[in-house]
């Protein structure tokens, strides 16, 4: 994966069950690939250490900032892209719940098959 997130440090905000995924939801990230993340919500398949699929929460450059101050963008083996861009996706609440429908359309996993641990 080649735009996987380099987390150096972050606050573990939300703790979900996939499926067989394990999803933590990740705020007050320091980054070591150069990028800035609000929010990163990354699934780890049963049985593996590293994550299968990241969402992320970033904000949007100044001069790009009219659609929105925060991206939506996606990491995964198969592809890299910025899905939307809007101010929402600073919000934790909304950032969640668009980044569990995402990962689960994107992995094959039924909507009624996350639940919230923490």
């Amino acid at each position: 994966m080649q735009e996987r997130p380099i987390i150096k440090t972050a606050i573990p905000k939300r703790r979900y069950q996939a499926g067989r995924h394990a999803a933590s939801l990740l705020g007050e990230i320091e980054s070591g690939d150069g990028r800035s993340y609000r929010y990163i919500l990354a699934f780890v398949a049963q049985g593996q250490a590293e994550p299968v699929l990241y969402v992320c929460s970033e904000p949007t450059p100044p001069a790009e900032r009219a659609d929105g101050a925060y991206r939506l963008r996606v990491v995964s083996e198969a592809m890299t892209e910025t899905l939307d861009t809007d101010d929402g996706w600073g919000d934790l609440d909304r950032f969640a719940e668009q980044a569990l429908k995402v990962g689960a359309q994107m992995l094959g996993l039924p909507d009624s098959g996350v639940v919230r641990l923490l």
